[in-house]
């Protein structure tokens, strides 16, 4: 049984950093596809940024890029989501993903058919 389990949110000031982590286990990394995602309240789910073993390089949204940083650590088994810059419109709740390779690599979104998701951690950015 695949489990994803968010940690590292919390409130910070802007311009501060945070770094988001994803503990995975019960996932094959075989053809591993991994994203983080936010939702703010009254808002739709946006695909933040996307890692994959299919040989492309990560993807972010443009809203992101620049700022977030995606890595993964297969070995501790953990997907990173390093924030810096942090701006008021990021406060959200914070999900990562895991599926099998989709379809547009450059989108965070589409790059994955992801089939499995954690529950979340809050990241609010107030001065």
């Amino acid at each position: 049984q695949v489990q994803l389990v968010e940690s590292g949110g919390g409130a910070v000031q802007p311009g501060g950093s945070l770094r988001l982590s994803c503990a995975v286990s019960g996932y094959s990394y075989k053809r591993y596809c991994m994203g983080w995602f936010r939702q703010a309240p009254g808002k739709e789910r946006e695909g933040l940024a996307a890692v994959a073993g299919d040989g492309y390089p990560a993807s972010y949204a443009n809203s992101v890029k620049g700022r977030f940083t995606i890595s993964l650590d297969s070995a501790k088994n953990t997907l990173f989501l390093q924030m810096n810059s942090l701006k008021p419109e990021d406060t959200a709740m914070y999900y990562c993903a895991a599926g099998l390779h989709g379809g547009i690599w450059d989108n965070p979104t589409q790059r994955c058919r992801y089939n499995y998701w954690g529950q979340g951690t809050q990241v609010t950015v107030s001065s």
